[in-house]
């Protein structure tokens, strides 16, 4: 069917259609972020832009109302220590192909219930989603507890040097906390918040280059193979049990990604082998143990190597309390008010920027719409989840704001 006319229009799918519309790949914003400061000032945010190097980002802040008269002075100021925070970005990945695209990937189109563009499913259809329902919920509870804010950069899907990373840096110079963070990733599988990720494996790649001598393969007792020299200790590597994992996380995964080696010729015996690996690990293990069971393997088959390590983000989870009130039981409560279903926790999958939010001792959730067309042409969220993830984020605030008790 045609794309509806915007007045027809919810808040949310006029919003997301506005985000997306701006091309912004990464790192750049296109105005997005403006346009989400403009309407959180609306409702009482300060704004903070944040710029380093080739990347904006948007600090947004609503605190509680201070000003409230307090029957219980203790618990009221525990509760309006409480940071609650949206975090995501307004970078998306190239279009690609543009042929293969059925409608313009920046010229947002509605077509048979489903919104069609770059970035609809990651993650412009959250932040709509996030904005609306915020503004929804300071209208509604304009004397909430504890305070509101938004982490917001252009650099997730990039390099990730100068986006939240750096955001959290500046924050915690300044002591400023974090208690709760949503992700808006797009966690769900089939349903708007039938998965959600309550945590997520740590990272770790390297690129190793094994040394040998070249020659002509005619002549092997003048020649070192390091293809023939490298091949054990990597089949032993692929071959590691590193962990069986725990309740939360599967067991600890390695990968070679790429093995380069040889001059393309036949007759010549290569001089070095570059192997690229990475390993995606659980919390019964940290970076330091990895290098240190890994470079043992390689000195074990005496091999004269080369190692560059790359630490991509270290592993994090946000379990169950035994509290009603914990953040993970006010999320799935916050999705089962909304669908009627129970919620899946996963720690599958990629990284997140939620792996520089965890480490300052926030719990993180990500929560999002489906993710089946993230990063493909013709990606696409349905007006209905983004309607839903309104009215979840929504209840997301409630519980943890106005009802949360330390």
């Amino acid at each position: 069917m045609d794309q509806p006319k915007l007045n027809e229009q919810s808040p949310v799918i006029k919003l997301a259609i506005d985000l997306l519309s701006r091309a912004s790949v990464t790192p750049a914003d296109a105005g997005c972020q403006k346009l989400m400061a403009e309407r959180l000032a609306a409702v009482g945010f300060s704004n903070e832009s944040m710029v380093f190097d080739d990347t904006t980002n948007l600090w947004s802040r609503r605190d509680a109302n201070v000003t409230k008269t307090k029957l219980n002075t203790s618990s009221d100021d525990n509760n309006n220590d409480l940071v609650f925070c949206f975090a995501g970005h307004t970078d998306v990945v190239p279009a690609g192909n543009l042929e293969l695209w059925n409608t313009p990937p920046f010229e947002p189109t509605i077509i048979d219930g489903m919104l069609y563009a770059r970035g609809a499913a990651d993650m412009k259809g959250s932040l709509a989603a996030m904005i609306v329902a915020t503004e929804r919920f300071v209208q509604d509870h304009p004397d909430h507890q504890g305070s509101i804010t938004y982490l917001i950069t252009s650099d997730e899907e990039g390099p990730f040097i100068n986006g939240t990373t750096k955001v959290i840096d500046t924050l915690e110079a300044r002591n400023e906390k974090i208690t709760y963070c949503i992700v808006g990733e797009p966690s769900s599988t089939n349903t708007v918040g039938d998965v959600v990720k309550n945590g997520r494996r740590g990272s770790i790649s390297a690129t190793l280059t094994v040394k040998g001598k070249q020659g002509h393969v005619a002549y092997p007792e003048h020649v070192k193979n390091p293809i023939h020299l490298a091949m054990p200790a990597l089949t032993e590597l692929s071959q590691e049990t590193w962990d069986n994992g725990n309740d939360y996380f599967p067991a600890t995964s390695f990968q070679l990604s790429n093995l380069n080696s040889g001059t393309g010729a036949t007759n010549v015996v290569p001089g070095h082998i570059t192997a690229l690996f990475n390993l995606r690990y659980s919390t019964e293990l940290n970076d330091e143990i990895i290098v240190e069971r890994v470079e043992a393997i390689l000195n074990k088959h005496q091999l004269d190597y080369d190692i560059q390590w790359t630490f991509n983000g270290k592993p994090f989870i946000t379990e169950h309390t035994h509290s009603k009130h914990g953040f993970l039981n006010a999320v799935s409560q916050a999705i089962f008010t909304v669908t009627g279903n129970e919620t899946e926790l996963s720690t599958s999958g990629g990284t997140s920027d939620g792996r520089f939010i965890a480490p300052t001792g926030a719990q993180v959730i990500e929560l999002g719409p489906c993710n089946a067309t993230i990063h493909q042409v013709n990606e696409s969220v349905a007006c209905d989840d983004l309607e839903k993830l309104v009215d979840i984020y929504y209840h997301c605030l409630f519980n943890v704001l106005c009802t949360h008790k330390h």
